[in-house]
């Protein structure tokens, strides 16, 4: 599967998980969830190839995708996340409050999501 696919996959899948939350359908969520995870692996399989690829959507024009990039970037590319990540945090909702909990965890040193 080509980068290009792998990185539309997983911005497919996080719009399709907020978009459930917003309906109230965890389970629906979950999967999707599950589903950019192992999108995600697939594409830390190929080092900073993948990466950089999924760095693309630190530009996407959904803040929820553009969120979720950036906060599994940060070690990768972390002055382009915190920068996306900052400018989400400054707004109410979740999506604000998912890159707000990310920026915290990131300062604490307990993030996680795409260890060395």
């Amino acid at each position: 599967m080509k980068l290009e696919d792998l990185v539309e996959q997983f911005a497919r899948h996080v719009q399709a998980e907020t978009e459930a939350g917003w309906l109230g359908d965890a389970k629906a969520a979950n999967r999707h969830v599950d589903q950019y995870l192992a999108v995600f692996d697939q594409l830390r399989a190929l080092g900073d190839t993948g990466r950089d690829a999924l760095a693309a959507l630190l530009k996407h024009p959904r803040m929820d995708v553009r969120v979720t990039a950036a906060a599994f970037l940060l070690r990768h590319r972390t002055e382009e996340a915190k920068a996306v990540l900052e400018e989400a945090a400054k707004g109410k909702g979740l999506v604000p409050f998912e890159a707000q909990q990310a920026l915290k965890r990131w300062e604490e040193g307990t993030w996680a999501l795409d260890p060395a």
